[in-house]
């Protein structure tokens, strides 16, 4: 006698976690990530102008929303533009804390550039939108980076 029952003697195949492709989202984290090197870098050269040329800028210390000499300002660039460098090269690996990582210190930024606007309105201005395009990326499509590297 035979056993009709299709599911005696077959073996199903074991499911594998289901994979899906990266959309073109990807390419919104590494542009964020290649963006917050750069603001780093803008954020090193605007301190550094502060730094060695503080008659550069047009308003007075006192003029700015925060009453701080431009040499402070320069200090609070220039090291705060290193950090934003560092957070956009570890936004690279796609890891969860790098991402947070990177909003935070994307969220600092714009607050350091709108505490500086008064001294330079469109550089802080740029920066500032810069921030916000860097936070929507990461935030909205942070995940799709860390799936691309394991494909």
């Amino acid at each position: 006698m035979t056993d009709t029952n299709p599911s005696v003697g077959t073996q199903m195949p074991a499911q594998s976690p289901r994979r899906t492709e990266p959309t073109g989202w990807v390419g919104w984290i590494v542009f964020g990530a290649v963006m917050m090197i750069i603001i780093g870098g803008l954020h090193v050269i605007q301190g550094l102008v502060a730094l060695l040329k503080d008659t550069y800028y047009l308003v007075t210390n006192s003029g700015l929303v925060v009453a701080v000499n431009y040499t402070g300002w320069g200090w609070v660039h220039v090291i705060f533009g290193v950090i934003v460098c560092a957070a956009g090269i570890v936004l690279f690996t796609g890891r969860m804390w790098a991402r947070i990582v990177a909003v935070c210190v994307a969220a600092l930024s714009l607050l350091i550039n709108f505490t500086f606007i008064a001294a330079y309105p469109f550089w802080s201005l740029t920066l500032m939108a810069l921030d916000i395009i860097v936070m929507y990326a990461v935030i909205v499509h942070g995940r799709e980076m860390r799936e691309a590297r394991t494909l």
